[in-house]
């Protein structure tokens, strides 16, 4: 496979945050050196145990984590990312990064990112939020930087809903993954 890569998976808040588990494994068996950061919101849906015995790495959680020595946990990811992979992806998430936002580990580490590292966003949520017009001005800018989307798909949504918003299938969003880091 080449030399082993480091993909930032960013998680949150959304129903599916426990496919994001399933992600986290793929990735890592694929030989990728995995660092799960989670959002308070994404903790609601899932806790980080999952994310740290399948990365076998241990989980951001919060912006104020103690690092080994003096940095922020959040500063030697950024600075080690060749991937930052935010799935599954929320509105909120997505303007935060449109905006230049910075409230929680997730956004600031964004904000901090390695320059040459790529950027992989696959959104999850209600339809409506999808295509509502502020999302779809946030994708555009976020693209407008280089940052890559796959999905969401069209299918059953946790509201109770049929329509666009869905996560991608996890398997898909690891194959893209490992194109964007060849």
């Amino acid at each position: 496979m080449g030399k082993r890569k480091n993909i930032v998976l960013g998680v949150t808040g959304s129903i599916a945050a426990h496919k994001a588990a399933d992600l986290a494994s793929l990735l890592t068996k694929a030989g990728h050196a995995v660092h799960v950061v989670m959002t308070a919101d994404a903790q609601r849906f899932i806790t980080p145990l999952p994310f740290k015995t399948l990365s076998r790495h241990p989980v951001v959680t919060g912006l104020y984590d103690e690092a080994e020595d003096w940095k922020p946990l959040h500063v030697p990811l950024a600075d080690e990312a060749d991937l930052l992979l935010i799935a599954p992806a929320t509105a909120n998430i997505i303007a935060k990064l449109a905006h230049g936002l910075a409230n929680d580990a997730l956004s600031c580490l964004a904000l901090t990112l390695n320059p040459e590292a790529k950027v992989l966003i696959a959104p999850a949520m209600n339809g409506k939020m999808w295509l509502h017009p502020a999302t779809q001005q946030n994708v555009a800018t976020l693209k407008s930087r280089g940052a890559q989307f796959i999905g969401p798909e069209k299918g059953m949504l946790s509201c109770g809903y049929e329509g666009l918003g869905r996560l991608w299938p996890v398997e898909d969003i690891a194959k893209r993954a490992g194109k964007l880091l060849r």
